[in-house]
């Protein structure tokens, strides 16, 4: 059955259909479109842990209902942000039939097909810039499917397709903030409070970071524009920085909210020895197992093409990114310094 409820939209105003809209970055995308003024149906199979804002429709119809959700969206509709997330260890059975029905919404409404990219599809000989012309060289399963389904992007914004799907990807690197679920507050964050930051690579290694409520604010001016080819793609930059800069960073974020031990931080691996070992029976240590070599190899992402088109975005500085991130997940002086350094 389907469960919308609705409030009363601007006049006139654009209207965006976000998929995943519950997940961090659906959330995030949600708030990003409803504040800049367009009308959005928020697909969702549950509400937002933190609701959503006024105006915006939510409906938990399935994406197999397509013509539900495109009744609801409306024919004005503008754009498709499809920001569904299977889960890690189903992404084989999940990931394209899920994408396909996400890409024939958006055909029938004759709207933007909007995808948030990774950098899976470049594979383990990835070059240290990535930019929208690196060469596609998956190495992994994971990395295979993403190049399926931006493969079938592109199949699909061809003159022979019928009808024919405009779509662009927005590619970003790891994702922070907006809630729960990231390598931040799984791994690097988890044991903050007991005075310890664990990060899962080297650290003098660059590595690419997003923090989603500017990555959203990106997919909101990209959505605006007109003359976008049939399919495109674009690389955010966010926060290109080593892991040192990256843990640095978060030390002095958490020293703004009273967590700072005496003597300082202690600093941790993750043990991928570990997960290796517990991958054969343990679904979710395999899948991130198989991903290590993106903690391995140094990368970037080249947003020049990005400013091109929708001009400058500056990122929100790394401390105050990850201040607003510690705040969200409740650290905020749980503990004194003398408790912290004694764990």
């Amino acid at each position: 059955m389907n469960n919308s409820s609705q409030r009363t939209p601007a006049p006139g105003a654009n209207t965006v259909l976000i998929l995943g809209a519950a997940g961090r970055l659906g959330h995030a995308a949600t708030l990003a479109f409803s504040k800049a003024g367009w009308r959005v149906v928020a697909q969702a199979r549950r509400t937002a842990a933190t609701g959503w804002p006024a105006g915006v429709m939510h409906t938990n119809t399935p994406l197999e209902d397509k013509a539900t959700l495109c009744a609801l969206a409306g024919a004005s509709t503008r754009a498709v942000l499809y920001a569904v997330n299977p889960a890690y260890t189903r992404w084989a059975q999940d990931l394209l039939p899920w994408a396909r029905c996400g890409m024939a919404v958006a055909q029938q409404l004759n709207a933007l097909f909007m995808l948030p990219g990774n950098v899976y599809h470049f594979g383990q000989g990835m070059p240290p810039l990535l930019t929208p012309n690196t060469p596609v060289v998956p190495t992994t399963r994971k990395g295979q499917l993403r190049a399926t389904f931006e493969a079938e992007l592109l199949s699909r914004s061809s003159e022979l397709a019928t009808p024919r799907l405009r779509s662009t990807v927005l590619r970003a690197g790891d994702f922070f903030g907006a809630g729960r679920g990231s390598w931040l507050d799984l791994v690097v964050a988890k044991a903050l409070q007991r005075g310890r930051i664990t990060y899962p690579g080297d650290l003098a290694l660059m590595h690419p970071w997003a923090y989603l409520p500017d990555l959203a604010e990106a997919f909101v001016h990209l959505a605006g524009q007109d003359k976008l080819p049939w399919f495109s793609q674009f690389h955010y930059s966010g926060h290109n920085v080593r892991g040192t800069e990256f843990v640095a960073a978060l030390e002095v974020a958490a020293a703004s909210l009273g967590i700072a031990p005496v003597g300082g931080f202690r600093h941790g691996r993750l043990p991928w020895w570990a997960l290796r070992l517990g991958a054969p029976v343990v679904p979710m240590w395999r899948e991130l197992a198989e991903m290590q070599y993106l903690w391995q190899v140094p990368h970037a992402m080249d947003g020049k093409d990005l400013q091109k088109q929708i001009g400058e975005l500056s990122p929100t500085p790394l401390v105050q990114a990850l201040t607003q991130c510690l705040m969200d997940l409740g650290h905020i002086r749980r503990v004194s310094p003398a408790a912290a350094s004694a764990h």
